[in-house]
């Protein structure tokens, strides 16, 4: 089992910058990548950015450049920068963990976190 803890997620007007953080726990093997998800109200959960241990990323369509995705396998600690924040961003934000190399498909991810709550307004 893997416990994911998000933390960093809050108000921040359009422009800004956020920097979100996942604490993982428990069984952290070597070979399990790391994604960050969003749901905004109404919407289907859709994926941001994933990344593999060795550091592999994949981005959604969506990020254009916004959002970086990293992580220090010391920490256990995947992170999300997210700059030129957009009021469509507004979403919680989850991250998710998994066996295998990353990709951005939600059915591959066993462990999810409770989310974090990400607002930007206009």
């Amino acid at each position: 089992q893997v416990q994911l803890v998000e933390s960093g997620g809050g108000l921040v007007q359009a422009g800004g910058s956020l920097r979100l953080s996942c604490a993982a726990s428990g069984r952290t093997d070597s070979w399990y990548t790391m994604a960050w998800f969003r749901q905004a109200p109404g919407k289907d959960r859709e994926s941001v950015a994933a990344i593999s241990w060795s550091a592999n990323t994949v981005y959604g369509d969506f990020v254009k450049g916004r959002f970086t995705i990293s992580r220090d396998n010391t920490q256990n600690t995947c992170y999300l920068q997210m700059n030129s924040l957009e009021p469509e961003d507004t979403a919680v934000y989850y991250c998710a963990a998994a066996y295998g190399g990353p990709n951005l498909r939600l059915s591959s991810y066993d462990y999810w976190g409770q989310g974090t709550q990400v607002t930007v307004s206009s």
